[in-house]
């Protein structure tokens, strides 16, 4: 491997995420119980956040605008002025989490920083990703921080021709084998999956991947090891 530039997905790659999202759609089944039960109210909110995607793209402020008009339909617009505002504290709760690094990922950047340019590519919210990194005080080993729209393979090449590198000196880590992984094998780069106990639905895919540019791994730190060989 020629590898020159490494990035790193964000959420649930170098800090928990997942979770809290969770978490805050639990309480938004309590929310809305008197309506629908709480597997139908699941039901409506990803069928609703899934035709948003186009239009909010990814993230809390993505989430929960998604989480609103969940509660107006299930409802048929008769849900309380109380609950609108409710879901809103969900929101800004989520905003205000404490940043929780994973296992590894500091060790791992400290022994990769000065040999590769790092790089985080991720989707979301810009200003929300933004202060993540700053928060998380990883921000001094990254090169450029990017935030994608979303993570096709049009994004990924557009992503490397502003770093001027081919895809075969790129390497992608992270938690999605469909956005992290696929797209970026797809135009002949290098991608590692790392996976996360949990996983938002929409980045799930129904079958397994084989390449030879393709690495499971357990922990990030076995990146240290692979490009050392």
């Amino acid at each position: 491997m020629n590898i020159k530039v490494i990035a790193f997905d964000a959420d649930d790659t170098l800090w928990v995420n997942e979770p809290f999202f969770q978490e805050t759609e639990k309480k938004f089944y309590q929310l809305m119980e008197a309506y629908l039960p709480a597997h139908s109210v699941a039901k409506e909110l990803f069928k609703v956040e899934i035709a948003n995607l186009g239009i909010y793209g990814y993230g809390i402020k993505a989430y929960i605008l998604s989480m609103i008009e969940a509660a107006l339909q299930i409802s048929e617009k008769t849900v309380s002025v109380e609950a609108i505002e409710k879901i809103l504290d969900f929101g800004k709760e989520m905003l205000d989490k404490p940043i929780e690094l994973i296992d590894g990922v500091e060790d791992t950047l400290k022994a990769l920083h000065g040999k590769y340019k790092l790089v985080v590519a991720t989707k979301g919210d810009l200003k929300d990703q933004h202060k993540k990194l700053h928060e998380s005080g990883l921000g001094h080993y990254f090169h450029h921080i990017e935030v994608m729209s979303d993570k096709q393979q049009t994004d990924y090449t557009k992503m490397l021709q502003r770093l001027e590198i081919q895809p075969s000196e790129f390497m992608m880590i992270g938690n999605s084998l469909k956005s992290d992984v696929l797209p970026v094998l797809q135009i002949g780069g290098h991608a590692c999956h790392i996976p996360f106990h949990t996983t938002w639905a929409h980045e799930q895919i129904d079958h397994t991947i084989e390449h030879d540019n393709f690495r499971e791994m357990v922990s990030i730190t076995e990146v240290i090891a692979l490009l050392d060989r």
